[in-house]
């Protein structure tokens, strides 16, 4: 048997077939551009992150820039300080870090841009339940969260389709 290792040492055993050397090709062209999956949450006076998908990759800073810049930082410092054999998989080609925010970080980080009574227009929620979710002072629901999410994306698809002539 053939045996895969994730990001924490984990194997899985793929059975050998005829299709196997296939199998390579088509897994190392696919894994092109790894997605290194970073959750930031933000605390009362910074915010945090770490991957969800691979070891060892924790970040802080006093914003949400900040933060992201150290998460590369942590990265560089994987590949400097421990020999290629002991990096973690997704960081030994090509990957791209894909940022997971939770409510009170989305809202703070968009917050500058939009308001919140544009958010408000947006999403339906009252104003100022989206200035206790920014602030902490409270936690949405779920199904508040996806609304907040779908808002957004429905937004940005608005957006993506401007054409200024």
């Amino acid at each position: 048997t053939a045996e895969t290792e994730d990001c924490t040492g984990a194997g899985a055993e793929i059975s050998p077939s005829p299709f196997v050397g296939l199998f390579s090709v088509y897994y190392k062209n696919t894994r092109a551009m790894e997605k290194i999956i970073m959750n930031l949450c933000a605390s009362q006076d910074s915010f945090g992150a770490y991957s969800e998908n691979c070891e060892g990759i924790y970040a802080a800073g006093d914003t949400i820039e900040a933060c992201k810049k150290d998460a590369e930082k942590a990265i560089e410092l994987i590949k400097k300080n421990l020999p290629e054999d002991r990096w973690p998989e997704p960081i030994k080609g090509d990957y791209r870090l894909v940022w997971h925010y939770d409510t009170q970080s989305l809202l703070l980080n968009y917050g500058a841009l939009l308001s919140l009574s544009g958010l408000e227009r947006l999403t339906g929620i009252h104003q100022k339940q989206l200035w206790a979710y920014m602030h902490g002072r409270s936690k949405p629901r779920q199904q508040q969260k996806e609304r907040i999410a779908q808002a957004l994306h429905r937004f940005a698809g608005e957006l993506a389709d401007v054409e200024v002539v």
